[in-house]
């Protein structure tokens, strides 16, 4: 996009690089401005990220800009971000870099704000589910079990074993607890379970009964706790 850029405006930026309240000046003098050529050429180079109004603005090439430099969270982008820029593949084409970052962080939290981004634009969740399974993971956030359903619900055409293997990476692991911190959050998930996916229970079972077959717990303890798991029967 760069080439679209005028010259006369790259020119002027330049000249106000030296200014203090740079940042400001160049708000000032071309967050409204009339020529979208200009508008463009900021959203490009704004020190900070691109402003709430610029993702808004009513150019789509504009808008398109300010969301790829925004430093603002993925819904709130793309609840500004031009609706052409969502319906047309031509446009929607020129975010797909920093989309596939968006959704790369999006499936590596808790999965809530994941569903409020594909409620709004259902239209990446191929996107969303590639990044489950490729992008890199870079902290053990779980994902919340009942986001988690939703986020099933809405990939449903899309189960397969990768994504399985993906999904199952992104709940609680019970590897590290003990007695209590394992009844403790059985006693949670059943407390919900009504609102779970078949899968996450089926999945959380598998590996409660696991945990309990390789524990040195007494015979009686390990009943008590597979008791438990049962309850968890969908």
């Amino acid at each position: 996009m760069e080439e679209l850029f005028n010259l006369t405006y790259k020119d002027e930026v330049e000249e106000l690089k030296d200014q203090e309240n740079f940042e400001s000046l160049g708000d000032e003098k071309y967050l409204n401005h009339p020529d979208m050529e200009a508008r463009l050429y900021w959203a490009f180079c704004r020190p900070n990220g691109s402003r709430e109004e610029q993702i808004a603005d009513t150019e789509p090439l504009v808008s398109i800009m300010a969301f790829n430099h925004s430093k603002l969270p993925a819904l709130k982008r793309f609840q500004l971000l031009h609706k052409d820029v969502i319906i047309e593949d031509s446009l929607r084409v020129k975010i797909r870099n920093r989309t596939r970052m968006l959704f790369r962080s999006l499936t590596d939290d808790d999965f809530t704000e994941l569903n409020q981004v594909l409620d709004l634009v259902p239209v990446f969740l191929p996107v969303a589910i590639d990044q489950l399974k490729v992008g890199r993971k870079w902290n053990d956030i779980v994902a919340n079990e009942i986001e988690a359903t939703k986020f099933i619900q809405k990939a449903k055409d899309y189960i397969d074993e990768s994504f399985l293997e993906a999904l199952y990476f992104k709940l609680q692991s019970f590897e590290e607890f003990d007695e209590k911190e394992l009844k403790e959050y059985l006693e949670k998930i059943i407390g919900i379970k009504k609102l779970v996916h078949k899968i996450i229970l089926d999945y959380y079972q598998k590996k409660a009964m696991e945990w309990i077959a390789n524990s040195d717990l007494h015979i009686l303890q390990k009943k008590g706790l597979e008791k438990l798991v049962g309850k968890l029967d969908y």
